[in-house]
């Protein structure tokens, strides 16, 4: 009976150990972190649209981390703690197999591109294997003066039909346009 004593409380410590090395201490390193000099806070739709993108579960196919390897130079440069100093949790995301979306809102700062994207991916990117979130729109006959229409390619909308953002898509755009790396200040070469 002792050794199964001994062996529970040896494997809760090293559970509980490894939680405090691995969870507890980053994670009170990170939220000390000073934010990047000029990154702003989410707005309340960016705010919204994150929440969507997790409930989507977007970060399972994208990252939001520039690694400091050549390939990852075509995102953006580098990430750094401070870049992250606003959004709690982390979504780093673990798969590159969708582009990495940690500076989107400087490559695709387009309302029209974001919505097209995620109405139906092929019509921009035509080997896409990202899937179409038609439940973030509505077809509808006639648009109302209010209604965000998109402009989807006339190939791949309704016919006879508009198609309009519902405010979730519009939030959703709103955070990926926020995503956007500030520029680390220039150092002056050392001597």
């Amino acid at each position: 009976m002792d050794n199964v004593r001994v062996l529970v409380l040896s494997a809760a410590g090293v559970y509980a150990f490894m939680a405090l090395v691995m969870g507890v201490i980053p994670g009170t390193i990170l939220s000390k972190t000073p934010p990047t000099p000029g990154l702003v806070p989410l707005d309340a739709a960016a705010a919204r649209g994150r929440d969507v993108y997790v409930g989507e579960g977007c970060s399972y196919c994208h990252t939001q981390q520039v690694r400091p390897l050549a390939q990852d130079r075509v995102w953006g440069r580098p990430s750094r703690g401070g870049d992250y100093a606003f959004s709690t949790p982390q979504l780093l995301g673990s798969e590159r197999t969708g582009p990495d979306l940690s500076n989107i809102g400087v490559r695709q700062p387009s309302d029209v591109w974001q919505s097209i994207h995620l109405y139906e991916p092929r019509a921009l990117v035509h080997g896409s294997i990202m899937p179409a979130y038609p439940w973030m729109f509505v077809a509808k006959d006639h648009a109302a003066p209010d209604d965000v229409v998109v402009s989807v390619p006339p190939e791949y909308a309704p016919p006879g039909k508009v198609i309009v953002a519902t405010h979730e898509e519009q939030d959703l755009v709103a955070y990926l346009k926020s995503l956007k790396q500030p520029p680390l200040p220039s150092r002056a070469p050392s001597p």
